[in-house]
């Protein structure tokens, strides 16, 4: 796995004032208002705001492999257990 990166620490008062939807709200959510912003001031053109975009999905990615792992270590300390 890569290096962690920095990633901005947002409060909720500016993810409120970006208006991000209550399901983006987590902790990559300092890379999405960026990428929000860019997106705004570019018209949404695909070949634009990509560092920013990469940076976002980046960090989803490793958020979600976290949880998987954590997923798979209750898993291995439960045999049998159910996960739903």
């Amino acid at each position: 796995m890569s290096p962690p990166q920095e990633i901005p620490v947002v409060t909720a008062e500016q993810m409120s004032e970006a208006r991000l939807p209550l399901a983006y709200r987590d902790r990559c959510a300092g890379l999405l208002i960026p990428l929000n912003r860019c997106r705004f001031e570019t018209m949404y053109l695909p070949w634009k705001c990509e560092n920013e975009r990469h940076s976002y999905e980046k960090c989803q990615y490793d958020e979600f492999m976290k949880r998987v792992k954590k997923m798979e270590e209750l898993k291995a300390a439960n045999p049998g257990m159910r996960s739903n």
